[in-house]
């Protein structure tokens, strides 16, 4: 039977950023069903646009790049919407590439099917629990969120939780909730990330700063929280 075609809309030819410690190729799967505000990608959000480029013509691209990277990063978009992202993640593996997961856990059942063949997550979790569906747009989005949290954290994939703050979705006491909510579920590796313009079509969001979100003090109190913790400032 043919592989089934994963819809690839855009790709990045390699990053040291987007797996920790290692070299990858990222390739953005189209289609998200969230609209979270600050998204700096909105244009891979709509499921039925046309794809940037045949999936088939990317694994042959990364068939050439075997040896020379590390590992290849499914992104979004939400890329555990495709049904074929399970077939995609076998294809590089057999390449022998290390396979990266960005994801939101907008279908938990979806990240469990695949999780097994996935070496490291970077798992995108928006706000505390109790504001998820005024950020993201979308009702259940905090019991979609809350399970595939749980799932990753029990799989033994290495992983990493991130938010992103905007001063005007997340504010300071949505950050303190989700970071004891997720502690107590047993995250031990926690990342803020500041808002990045770059994407966002959301002209009222465009102009704020989440500095005074991210004083020290207040930082140094989520970083106790975790046996790891990652601070991205935009301007880093």
């Amino acid at each position: 039977m043919a592989e089934r075609g994963l819809k690839v809309g855009g790709y990045a030819r390699f990053t040291s950023t987007d797996y920790p410690g290692e070299l990858a190729a990222v390739v953005f799967v189209q289609g998200c069903p969230w609209r979270c505000g600050y998204c700096h990608n909105p244009h891979l959000q709509p499921r039925d646009a046309a794809p940037a480029i045949e999936w088939s013509d990317l694994l042959t691209f990364l068939e050439g790049r075997a040896g020379l990277l590390d590992a290849v990063v499914f992104s979004g978009g939400e890329p555990t919407l495709d049904p074929a992202l399970e077939d995609a993640m076998r294809s590089v593996k057999a390449l022998g590439f290390k396979v990266g997961l960005h994801t939101a856990g907008i279908y938990p059942g979806r990240l469990k099917e695949v999780l097994p063949l996935v070496d490291w997550v970077g798992l995108d979790i928006k706000t505390s629990f109790e504001a998820y569906d005024e950020l993201t747009g979308a009702n259940g989005s905090a019991e979609a969120a809350h399970a595939a949290a749980r799932l990753v954290i029990e799989s033994g994939v290495p992983y990493e939780f991130r938010t992103t703050v905007h001063p005007s979705l997340t504010t300071r006491q949505h950050i303190a909730t989700l970071a004891q909510q997720v502690s107590e579920m047993g995250c031990v590796s926690y990342a803020l990330q500041d808002f990045r313009s770059v994407g966002c079509r959301a002209e009222e969001l465009l102009h704020s700063s989440s500095d005074g979100a991210l004083d020290g003090e207040f930082i140094n109190q989520v970083k106790s929280k975790f046996r790891q913790f990652t601070l991205r400032r935009a301007d880093g």
